[in-house]
């Protein structure tokens, strides 16, 4: 039976702006502590303890893509009623105060209607989250940029998984945001047998399966960042992997393909509050 990634171990205006490419050294599982502050976009998403509701902790990444809103996995959602969700941005160390992050609480959730959580091979694990109040642009917090609807990157393309997910088979979480850069699987290769087979979908995206470097739990819900016509795009949302050994030889990281669901992102915010 394979096991998914299932994570349940100065005011101003936000833009996304054109980041100068930089390979990054390469060394998340097999990555290495991100830049500080370098990807602006990604986000913690928090839970609410049980007994101590006013301490939160980090279950998934996610993404700001609008002031208002923040693109996840569905599968990060717990269906718990009175579950309360927080997001911190600008965050970089989750165990210190640096005075880059701020907190935002999280008042309405929408969860891909297609969605089975019974199911996370049929795909569809994309969920956006209203925020309780815009976030603001501090100097250390952006929007992500989407991709065109449609979009498919090439095999071979150098994207970086972002995220605060365990470092290594069974061991913990680290407290920093890590990186690792994953190439692009094709589709044609990913949905081989002996790769992901026809667990693998259209629209989802493959990522590295090198046996060396990959997502894993705790980084659900983050972004598959690209490079793509001068700006840096987010085209995968980090769906599931084999937990634990999540770095496990032509099994890549799996995504779900935001440029899939372009449509549903954006009339779900147009309907529900506007951006």
């Amino acid at each position: 039976m394979i096991c998914y990634l299932i994570l349940l171990s100065c005011l101003g205006a936000i833009f996304g702006s054109p980041v100068r490419y930089e390979v990054h050294n390469e060394r998340v599982i097999g990555g290495h502590e991100a830049q500080r502050n370098s990807w602006k976009w990604q986000v913690s998403l928090q839970i609410a303890d049980a007994y101590y509701p006013d301490y939160y902790s980090h279950i998934c990444g996610g993404t700001l893509v609008s002031p208002n809103w923040v693109m996840t996995a569905a599968h990060c959602i717990l269906t718990t009623i009175g579950t309360n969700y927080q997001v911190a941005l600008g965050e970089h160390n989750l165990f210190e105060l640096d005075g880059t992050e701020y907190f935002v609480g999280v008042d309405k959730i929408f969860i891909h209607e297609d969605w089975n959580p019974y199911d996370i091979g049929n795909g569809n694990d994309i969920a956006l989250l209203h925020l309780s109040s815009p976030a603001y642009g501090n100097g250390f917090v952006e929007t992500g940029m989407l991709p065109a609807e449609g979009d498919i990157l090439p095999n071979n393309s150098p994207c970086y998984i972002t995220g605060w997910g365990v470092s290594s088979a069974g061991g913990s979480a680290p407290d920093k945001l890590q990186e690792a850069m994953l190439p692009v699987v094709d589709h044609a290769i990913c949905s081989q047998p002996n790769w992901w087979g026809s667990n693998a979908k259209d629209t989802m995206v493959c990522a590295g399966g090198d046996g060396v470097k990959a997502g894993c739990s705790g980084d659900s819900g983050g972004p598959l960042n690209c490079y793509r016509n001068g700006y840096w795009q987010i085209h995968g949302i980090a769906s599931f992997a084999i937990v634990p050994f999540c770095d496990t030889y032509q099994k890549p990281t799996v995504f779900t393909r935001v440029s899939a669901f372009i449509p549903w992102l954006y009339n779900t915010m147009k309907n529900n509050g506007g951006f």
